[in-house]
């Protein structure tokens, strides 16, 4: 998916978010991008100061295919890890 693409689709979940007032969904929906941007700061983070590396490297998915884990293994898990956050956001919706 090119940026038009990507860029509207997340456009759209971020406005429809606002609209039913639930827009802390939009961090649960879109855990995986989460993930990924939370790894980056805690490795920078810990880096300056600790002078010390959490992951391997950062983002998240590399630390993973470094530890050995083919890429397609690491696409595939956070496809499901994709799939349950937005099953979790969806199941809260009737939550009041």
């Amino acid at each position: 998916m090119g940026d038009v693409g990507s860029l509207s689709l997340g456009a759209t979940a971020a406005i429809v978010s606002l609209i039913i007032k639930k827009e802390i969904l939009i961090l649960v929906i879109g855990g995986v991008f989460v993930l990924e941007i939370a790894s980056v700061i805690i490795q920078v983070v810990s880096f300056k100061l600790r002078k010390k590396r959490v992951f391997k490297m950062s983002p998240l998915h590399h630390h993973f295919e470094l530890s050995g884990w083919p890429e397609t293994k690491v696409v595939t898990r956070f496809w499901i890890l994709g799939g349950l956050f937005s099953i979790i956001a969806l199941s809260t919706l009737k939550i009041q």
